[in-house]
């Protein structure tokens, strides 16, 4: 039977995400202070708004869910109305879902989350891929926040010019895979990440303590085709890179993707959406670091499947989306909200179901 799912009541993207129980979570992001919360038992009743969220509102926070509580850690944003820039937020918090409320943790981040990917393990830590470094983004956003672009052009250029055009270490973000442990409110460094550190990479629980993290970017600008698994045993972490990202059917090379959906249907992986800047790589090629000067953003909409290592090109979303939230339920993906070809926020909610022949989108 076909069922109706209900789209947000706003548009949404870079927001946070998680799934407790049979309730899906999104908000913060574009929506400001907002929670919504969706019974995939009860699809009629819709998205409904629960307790705003009341630290400062911030994009691209690094969310899980463990236990019956959302977790939000880092993110960006004014950390008061009246900044004078965004930061990179340090601050965590966690939503209790029965009580319908919010509540402070008492920790700061060890390195900056925004951007990075937040995985729960089976014992109930909180894993941390990737993510921006503070000390040198706040810093450029204050620089740029404090000049003015029309009466200083040559300083705003050279400003922009200065952070952009460097190689991809430059920019020091989190090599690191970070724990936080809830129940002792404690952190804890797990090792280093032997692949270049990246951000806004999709993410898909693979069970068993196992996480496969797709593409994301490894410099502003830049996105990644690598694919790999971070896998966990108590203490222990393994990395191991697995099949990049084939070429996309119409074009020469796979840029990458950042703010992809992902998902699992049983065994096969997909990977839908996200967005890129066509050409950046042929010009970290030509060695030019600035790589996506003067290139287009471009929304993607390929959908790829990963079945037994290997990597097909199955289809193609209705059209380009990015930097949404993906869910995996038992009879398919579900795609909510994300950003569209003109940079607004969407409120589109479908599931993405695939037979292994056929690719369909219910809405």
């Amino acid at each position: 039977m076909t069922q109706d799912w209900p789209d947000l009541p706003t548009g949404i993207k870079n927001g946070i995400s998680a799934r407790i129980g049979n309730t899906i979570l999104v908000g913060l992001g574009t929506t400001g202070q907002s929670l919504y919360a969706l019974d995939l038992d009860d699809l009629a009743a819709g998205w409904r708004a629960r307790a705003d969220f009341f630290g400062a509102p911030t994009n691209g926070a690094a969310s899980v869910a463990s236990g019956r509580k959302l977790y939000v850690f880092g993110g960006n944003g004014k950390a008061t109305p009246d900044a004078l820039a965004p930061v990179i937020h340090d601050t965590a918090y966690a939503y209790d879902l029965e009580a319908d409320s919010w509540s402070q943790l008492d920790t700061t981040t060890p390195a900056g989350l925004s951007g990075a990917r937040a995985m729960a393990s089976s014992d109930g830590r909180l894993l941390f891929a990737g993510g921006y470094n503070k000390t040198l983004f706040d810093q450029y956003l204050l620089d740029l926040s404090t000049t003015d672009a029309r009466a200083e052009p040559h300083k705003y250029a050279t400003l922009v010019q200065g952070y952009m055009n460097q190689p991809p270490e430059f920019y020091q973000w989190n090599d690191r895979l970070l724990s936080f442990d809830p129940a002792t409110n404690s952190w804890r460094d797990l090792g280093e990440n032997p692949f270049l550190p990246n951000c806004d990479a999709a993410c898909v629980d693979l069970g068993d303590d196992c996480f496969l993290l797709l593409g994301g970017e490894v410099k502003p600008g830049l996105r990644t085709d690598v694919v790999k698994t971070i896998a966990l045993d108590g203490a222990t972490v393994r990395w191991s890179e697995d099949p990049r990202l084939p070429a996309p059917a119409n074009a020469r090379m796979q840029e990458g993707v950042a703010g992809a959906y992902a998902g699992r249907i049983g065994d096969t992986v997909l990977l839908a959406g996200g967005a890129s800047f066509p050409g950046a790589r042929e010009k970290i090629e030509a060695g030019i670091w600035f790589a996506h000067e003067g290139l287009t953003k471009t929304w993607r909409g390929e959908v790829y499947a990963l079945s037994a290592g290997q990597w097909a090109e199955i289809g193609a979303l209705p059209e380009g989306m990015s930097y949404g939230a993906s869910f995996t339920l038992e009879d398919g993906i579900l795609l909510v909200g994300g950003e569209d070809g003109t940079g607004s926020a969407r409120p589109d909610v479908r599931l993405m179901q695939w037979d292994g022949t056929t690719l369909s989108f219910a809405d």
